[in-house]
């Protein structure tokens, strides 16, 4: 594709939201400045936090709303730091100014958001793109390479799991109606490992939830985000995933991932992996370190693409896909039947 700047320089990159206990603004700026793109305006609500964001950037322009950034600023990068129900309305008005979009991740909460969104940018011809830097985590980078050796055989079952027993923080990401769920924070991770596992295309998925056990002790009562969350899906392949984001579990499982194969297993916590398999009567296990994170992979993309028309790793259309799934494993546990998965 022809690229839309001549130098990674000319992508002047705003933020918005620059507060929360991360620091994520600030990160991604100096992220987008190793890329050799430029910070240029920070959009945040907290006066407080508005105001360090010269002293990380002297010179960068400060807004108070995104109305205001858009009218005023020559920003065409716009990167949105903020709680998981605005990424869509936020993302649409961006894509209408005329600006390119990265969303934090979740992409969005439901599929309707999602698709909403890739319309709009195809007709702007702009870019847009969710910031799945953990694509790049040394663990899931050590796994594909595992698996694609043959080791385990073909992937048949990968189940995904976090969590423990602890309420819930009173933070915006309990509350269900603001962050989607349970399953939208960490599970949009582990879904998107394990979209990288299994290459094939969804047929269906169930959900479950238990709700009610924390509400009462939160900051959100009834709509406190659900004690667990759980899915089921189904590819067309006829491999299938499973996954489990919990706070009522006493004995948590280890670890995140659990990949079974024909020939063996592989698990995974972060920083370790472990390869099972069966040799004769024997029981084989190789223990070994994850590689290191690559983060800085996903604005270089980002720069890439933009600049000299690379094509995008994470594109719209498979940032969708987590989603989706998690869209209809809130339906399914309301409606208490597995749904089929919908392309466009």
């Amino acid at each position: 594709m022809k690229p839309f700047f001549s130098n990674p320089a000319d992508i002047k990159v705003a933020v918005v939201g620059y507060g929360g206990i991360y620091n994520m603004g600030r990160i991604h700026l100096q992220d987008v400045q190793k890329a050799g793109m430029t910070p240029t305006a920070v959009v945040e609500l907290d006066a407080t936090r508005l105001a360090l964001a010269p002293k990380d950037f002297p010179g960068i322009q400060t807004y108070t709303t995104v109305d205001e950034m858009l009218a005023k600023s020559d920003v065409n990068l716009v990167i949105l730091i903020t709680p998981h129900n605005t990424h869509a309305p936020l993302a649409l008005q961006c894509i209408a100014a005329g600006r390119h979009v990265v969303c934090e991740k979740p992409f969005a909460i439901t599929t309707e958001e999602c698709d909403a969104m890739i319309a709009a940018a195809e007709k702007a011809g702009v870019m847009l793109s969710t910031f799945h830097n953990r694509h790049w985590d040394g663990s899931v980078v050590k796994a594909l390479e595992v698996i694609k050796s043959g080791v385990i055989g073909d992937v048949i079952r990968v189940e995904c799991h976090m969590g423990q027993h602890s309420k819930p923080g009173d933070v915006w990401r309990g509350s269900k109606s603001i962050s989607g769920g349970i399953l939208y924070d960490w599970g949009v991770h582990l879904l998107e490992y394990s979209l990288q596992i299994i290459d094939s295309e969804i047929s269906e998925v169930s959900g479950f939830a238990k709700r009610g056990y924390w509400a009462d002790q939160t900051r959100w009562k009834a709509d406190t985000i659900e004690d667990e969350g759980y899915a089921v899906v189904r590819f067309k392949s006829g491999a299938w995933l499973t996954l489990c984001i919990t706070h009522i579990d006493a004995n948590p499982k280890r670890g995140m991932l659990d990949i079974t194969g024909t020939k063996g297993s592989y698990w995974w916590d972060y920083e370790n992996h472990e390869i099972t398999i069966r040799d004769g009567d024997r029981t084989v296990v190789t223990k070994g370190k994850n590689p290191k994170e690559q983060w800085e992979n996903y604005y270089a993309n980002i720069a890439d693409h933009l600049s000299k028309g690379v094509p995008l790793v994470i594109t719209p259309q498979w940032a969708r896909r987590p989603i989706h799934i998690l869209d209809l494993a809130n339906q399914s546990a309301v409606e208490g039947r597995a749904l089929p998965a919908r392309y466009v």
